[in-house]
């Protein structure tokens, strides 16, 4: 089994769609990130050596916020807007 960024991928998915799975990383992106750790985006995820999936891990730990850290930042920024009054919240139709 897979687990990146704290996050089990679904074994039976291509690596390109296992990695959207990881809370920040969408479909260019993770197009990107096996692009750059040399892996087929349509490798399965089951396929992955060991050797790959530490290439991946490197990557997104490298380059940018993911889950956890992500999630806290966002929270952190809607909480600065609601205190300086200019927080503009959707509001869905009911």
């Amino acid at each position: 089994m897979a687990r990146i960024a704290g996050v089990d991928l679904p074994l039976n998915k291509r690596i390109q769609i296992g990695l959207t799975y990881i809370y920040g990383i969408g479909k260019s992106r993770a197009t990107k990130i096996c692009q750059e750790a040399a892996i087929s985006i349509d490798t399965k995820v089951k396929d992955l050596t060991e050797d790959e999936a530490v290439r991946i891990r490197n990557i997104i730990q490298r380059d940018g916020m993911v889950e956890g850290d992500l999630r806290k930042a966002i929270s952190m920024d809607i909480k600065r807007l609601m205190e300086i009054g200019s927080y503009r919240r959707i509001i869905g139709k009911k």
